[in-house]
């Protein structure tokens, strides 16, 4: 079967996030190879990763698309859940490309949702998407990344959104307790302070002090999962269905907030490692937990994304816009991202 090449050679797509980078080669539409992983933290700065990679698989390209776990407002881009900082235009000089396209990763990942398929994805309850209607999107990893999709004439406008950054809204007195805990340290608790990787962390410490439990060292968030669901450790346990439980109270506030009758979708890091465990955690029956919204919540389906790299997916669409309405000269940030529907 012949494939289609890009004349102008491959393009390179990325998807840097707090801890990793991934990257790969996309030689035609749709087929995206020499995907490789590398630690951000082993390169000091962006343009020496994807140097790297490049002279790994090594490849010459002449345009690329990366999805940021950070806000892309204007050139300069500063991580918040890591240390590097970089100058779109310069770095775009620096790496010899023609087109250097950068998105926020959310962004990203929602414009590669209409595309996804079912064995990409596990339903936890809800009932039926309806079509042309809003789509949520909310994810956990180093940090809480939050975007969605608004159909409008026939294509799909991604939102651009740091939703988790939006104030902690806990829900019963354990909430509350673990709240009054993180206050001891920021002023302003946000939602990705808990429904992330650090905050499983932060909400085992919590409960460790609430109930009296002297802690010999801090946990990583892989331990305080394994320990749950491996050791049966009851005090991790309880930190990930806290967890579950306040990432179904951001999910659902995000579906009345957007309307998203088209489904939300779950992304990121953590979930996908808590298998099975899931589907039974508080995550669902908070979701539908809205008071007089609860009927509507209960309609609108839930589904956790398993495919392994769909952000690359979505900056390949965006990247793949871009060139078609910009042939001529490099990229910018993206200030409205929009794709078929």
């Amino acid at each position: 079967m012949h494939q289609t090449t890009y004349t102008a050679g491959p393009r390179l797509l990325a998807d840097v996030g707090g801890t990793n980078a991934r990257f790969a080669l996309e030689t035609g539409p749709g087929n995206i190879e020499a995907l490789q992983t590398l630690a951000c933290a082993d390169y000091p700065r962006f343009e020496d990763a994807v140097q790297a990679y490049l002279a790994g698989v090594q490849a010459q390209v002449r345009h690329a698309a990366i999805a940021i776990a950070n806000p892309v407002d204007g050139d300069a881009i500063r991580m918040t859940n890591h240390h590097w900082a970089f100058s779109i235009e310069g770095a775009r000089r620096t790496l010899g490309l023609d087109t250097l396209l950068v998105v926020n990763d959310f962004t990203a990942l929602a414009m590669s949702l209409p595309a996804l398929h079912d064995g990409d994805l596990v339903r936890i309850g809800g009932g039926a998407a309806k079509a042309g209607c809003a789509i949520g999107l909310v994810g956990a990893g180093t940090g809480l990344g939050v975007s969605g999709l608004v159909p409008s004439n026939g294509r799909w406008i991604a939102l651009h959104s740091e939703g988790g950054h939006v104030a902690f809204s806990p829900t019963d007195e354990r909430e509350m307790d673990v709240l009054r805990h993180a206050w001891q340290r920021h002023d302003h608790v946000s939602a990705e302070r808990f429904v992330s990787g650090p905050g499983l962390v932060l909400i085992h410490e919590a409960l460790a002090a609430r109930g009296g439990v002297a802690l010999a060292a801090s946990l990583s968030p892989s331990d305080v999962v394994t320990r749950a669901l491996e050791a049966n450790d009851a005090l991790c346990l309880e930190a990930v269905e806290v967890f579950c439980g306040m990432l179904g109270t951001v999910a659902g506030n995000l579906a009345v907030t957007l309307g998203a009758q088209g489904g939300i979708y779950i992304g990121g890091g953590v979930v996908p490692r808590l298998g099975e465990y899931f589907a039974r955690s508080p995550f669902r029956a908070r979701f539908e937990r809205k008071g007089r919204l609860s009927d509507f919540t209960a309609r609108i389906p839930t589904s956790l994304i398993t495919a392994p790299y769909p952000a690359l997916q979505g900056t390949s669409a965006l990247l793949a816009d871009h060139l078609a309405n910009n042939p001529a000269r490099p990229a910018h940030p993206v200030t409205e991202a929009t794709h078929a529907i």
